[in-house]
């Protein structure tokens, strides 16, 4: 499968075919490993999911948000049935 280098600002982008993207299970704003083989060649695969750095990013992100009070009480509270 040949490939067009194309110029997206200022870098260069391969355009993957929508074939190659749905059974790759790849959507917009994926991750891809792409590795330069001893050959030369150009090996792009889907990034490996990591669980722990997952986690990591939620407990901080989780620990960046402050507890406050509910406010469904207020907003119940101001209703009018």
């Amino acid at each position: 499968m040949d490939l067009q280098v194309a110029k997206w600002g200022n870098s260069l982008a391969l355009r993957i075919p929508s074939e190659v993207v749905r059974r790759l299970g790849l959507r917009e704003g994926a991750t891809v490993e792409a590795q330069l083989t001893v050959d030369g060649s150009l090996s792009i695969r889907p990034a490996q999911w990591n669980r722990k750095a997952f986690a990591l990013e939620l407990t901080e992100a989780r620990n960046a948000m402050p507890m406050n009070e509910p406010v469904m009480d207020e907003l119940r509270g101001a209703a009018r049935y």
